[in-house]
């Protein structure tokens, strides 16, 4: 999984710095070149073409976006939209990418969408960048972006603070942001949009992660989004899982049984239900469901469309979890030889646990038609008896067994 963390918190976020930064993280300053071309052959510019340049800022590394525009006429509305679009498919967005392309159309929208060249330039180009790295496959986590206090001059009279069509957008969103005292549109109507379409959510501090690369974007005069940080591979060992908490106190069992079911089939890594007194000692029912952290958002879905909850507080946490090594193995109960999965766990190189998979002794006890616990207790015999002759063979008193890379619904799945 990759997270990608966005933090324009001291700095806002604007169109081409946003951009800068990415060209930056992915080190691809070329990257763009399919989509300069599909704005060119739109036929609205005599000259457009751009260049990636790493410069010095202050000691820190960046990537300066110049843009060189030379456009014929302008586009508004329908022909905007029409246009925009078609250089999406031009430059081989996925449908993902493309939906968000829409959305930011329909933010920038209410405000003009300003020089139409430029503006498809950061929208589309941004999109291309985050899906040909992948990264709506994982996580966008960003922090609520800086907001200037320049005067935006209307014919009615001057308005201070932030510009009303970046509150528009951040109000339509419900987004966060943070207010600085310079007199500067710190974040623009299109870093805004852009940032409320690919934000999964947004946090105060950085999640657990292991940072692999960074990359900063920077303006001519100041530096845009400050960091970027690209994480690629496995979530740290013990860390990437969530815990999600709601109680319910006017909630029917079937209602509650049956958002259990949904919430296993979303992908929780586990859920229980815990009764407990509420307000006024009401009863009420507490679920808990423990999953990976990028499959926050969609459970937080389920939990509010199942049980009508209006609020679920959300824990990150670490979570150690024992070597694991899953094999298949024969076993005989009753006369007749059957396999089974087995899980065993090691920690610090030692034996800790063995546990044959359920469904498996399930199906036996079945078969032979004895209650399940009679078959657990002869199976497990039958795999410590097995261990013991394997520990003597190999003449170690251990027991370990070699680990396997946990999946990210391992890590967070208590077992």
């Amino acid at each position: 999984m990759k997270i990608l963390v966005i933090d324009p918190g001291c700095s806002g976020v604007t169109g081409d710095t946003l951009l800068a930064s990415l060209i930056d993280l992915l080190g691809e300053p070329r990257a763009l070149y399919p989509l300069a071309g599909a704005i060119r052959d739109l036929g609205i510019c005599r000259e457009f073409r751009y260049e990636a340049e790493r410069v010095d800022a202050g000691g820190v590394t960046a990537t300066r976006l110049s843009v060189t525009i030379r456009e014929e006429g302008t586009l508004g509305g329908d022909d905007f939209r029409e246009a925009c679009m078609a250089v999406a498919d031009d430059v081989g967005l996925s449908s993902g990418a493309r939906d968000r392309v829409s959305s930011i159309l329909d933010d920038l929208a209410a405000g003009g969408p300003g020089p139409a060249a430029e503006t498809i330039f950061s929208v589309v180009g941004t999109m291309l960048l985050l899906d040909r790295a992948g990264f709506f496959e994982g996580a966008i986590v960003a922090t609520p972006p800086a907001l200037g206090s320049a005067i935006t001059r209307t014919e009615c009279g001057d308005i201070p603070g932030p510009a009303p069509a970046t509150l528009a957008i951040l109000a339509r969103h419900r987004f966060p942001f943070t207010s600085v005292p310079v007199d500067a549109d710190l974040t623009t109507p299109a870093g805004a949009a852009l940032l409320a379409a690919i934000a999964k959510r947004t946090a105060s501090l950085y999640p657990a992660m292991t940072p692999a690369r960074v990359g900063y974007g920077i303006r001519a005069s100041r530096a845009g989004p400050a960091f970027s940080g690209w994480w690629r591979g496995e979530p740290p060992r013990g860390g990437g899982v969530v815990m999600l908490e709601t109680n319910l106190d006017d909630t029917s069992g079937e209602v509650i049984g049956y958002a259990v079911e949904r919430l296993f089939a979303e992908g929780a890594a586990d859920v229980f239900v815990t009764p407990a007194f509420g307000k006024k000692s009401r009863p009420v029912s507490v679920i808990s469901v423990m999953a990976a952290a990028a499959d926050e958002d969609r459970l937080v879905r389920v939990l509010m469309e199942e049980t009508g909850t209006l609020g679920v507080r959300v824990h990150e946490f670490r979570k150690m979890v024992a070597d694991r090594r899953r094999e298949t193995v024969p076993v005989s109960v009753g006369g007749r030889e059957y396999r089974i999965r087995v899980k065993t766990a090691a920690a610090s190189g030692r034996h800790v646990a063995e546990k044959p998979e359920y469904d498996d002794l399930a199906a036996i006890a079945r078969d032979q038609g004895v209650p399940l616990r009679f078959v657990d207790d002869e199976v497990r015999l039958l795999l410590s008896e097995r261990r013991r002759e394997r520990t003597a063979r190999e003449g170690g008193a251990g027991g370990g067994c070699p680990p396997d890379r946990p999946s990210a619904a391992d890590t967070a799945r208590d077992e």
